[in-house]
């Protein structure tokens, strides 16, 4: 009987140890599982996951889940937990299709975000459409962003005034953070602003007699009025011309600016006697901003105008995009006379 008791006894010792071995294996899988296995449930290679700034992680957990990231927002919420994740940080995400639970949970804690390609087009005339085509990359609402590009005392920390704000913005694509403080975003672009001018631009600056907005102002004005970039420089000749001797500027895509109407294919007499600061027929010298963000290249044609006697220009008659330049009235008159003659048969009033 004794023996049997032994028996029996290191029989349930037994029993126990493997027991015990399952259930430490088992521990050991499931956190093997847990912590390196369970990854996310991506349909795809990669996703890019925006987070709004001041997210709780309960919100993000189900952001993730109809996202399509995850499938279990408590799987998500225990790896939180497990790495103290408490704060979310906003911005831009990318999920990769074999990312675990960890690596995922990792990432938003230590707001790993990945930058966005900020996109500033040419030829943009208003700030209002400034303002929606950056909120349109950023988290940042359009109404922050106009708010500072109105704002005299904040645009004076960059020499900068609300009539010519959106100079700042200089059309390029920019990586920047998606959750970008407005502020800081103005201050980025100052820097790259500065770095556009180089000494060597400094020093066409100083020789054609201007600061870096008036150049831009002038660019602002060429680039309206031709689209053919191998011409600018001339006609950013023409204007230097008429700044140098106090003659009107007289620029045509000036008055559309005044009048608020950029569709205008004719500019009438009546147009050229609004009464606005932008009106280059009735007022000398530069309008007090540009009338559009001019691209670079815009900039370097008035930096390398060319060098000649033109005081006048006028579209050719054959539309092609192109103008022909005089000397004289006399000879800018007979020039305008066969545009008009071209526009009138083609019944363009």
């Amino acid at each position: 009987m004794r023996q049997l008791s032994v028996k029996r006894k290191r029989k349930n010792r037994a029993v126990t140890c493997i027991i015990l071995i399952y259930i430490v294996c088992y521990s050991i899988f499931a956190g093997w599982k847990l912590f390196y296995a369970d990854k996310v449930e991506l349909g795809c290679q990669s996703l890019s996951v925006y987070v709004a700034s001041g997210s709780s992680i309960e919100e993000l957990a189900d952001m993730l889940v109809v996202s399509g990231v995850i499938k279990n927002a408590d799987k998500f919420l225990l790896h939180a937990s497990i790495n103290r994740f408490t704060r979310v940080k906003g911005g831009r995400y990318i999920v990769e299709h074999n990312m675990t639970y960890r690596n995922l949970v990792r990432m938003f804690a230590v707001g790993r975000q990945s930058p966005v390609n900020l996109v500033i087009s040419g030829n943009i005339r208003t700030k209002e459409k400034l303002a929606g085509l950056i909120a349109n990359q950023i988290e940042a609402d359009s109404v922050s962003i106009l708010d500072l590009l109105n704002d005299p005392i904040f645009l004076d920390e960059f020499g900068m005034t609300p009539f010519n704000s959106i100079l700042l913005f200089m059309p390029n694509t920019y990586n920047v953070y998606w959750n970008r403080e407005p502020k800081q975003l103005f201050r980025d672009m100052k820097r790259e602003f500065d770095r556009y001018w180089t000494a060597e631009r400094q020093r066409k600056l100083e020789a054609l007699k201007l600061n870096r907005i008036d150049a831009m102002i002038v660019a602002s004005i060429s680039i309206e009025e031709t689209a053919k970039y191998d011409e600018l420089p001339r006609i950013a000749g023409v204007y230097i011309n008429r700044l140098r001797t106090g003659m009107p500027l007289q620029a045509d895509p000036t008055v559309k600016y005044a009048v608020g109407d950029f569709s205008l294919k004719r500019i009438l007499t009546v147009h050229t006697e609004i009464d606005s600061p932008y009106n280059t027929y009735k007022n000398t010298g530069l309008p007090p901003g540009p009338i559009c963000i001019p691209p670079p290249r815009a900039v370097d044609a008035v930096l390398n105008c060319e060098q000649h006697n033109y005081l006048f220009f006028c579209a050719k008659d054959d539309f092609s995009g192109y103008h022909v330049f005089a000397k004289t009235l006399n000879q800018h008159s007979q020039n305008a006379n066969a545009y008009r003659m071209a526009l009138n048969k083609r019944k363009i009033y």
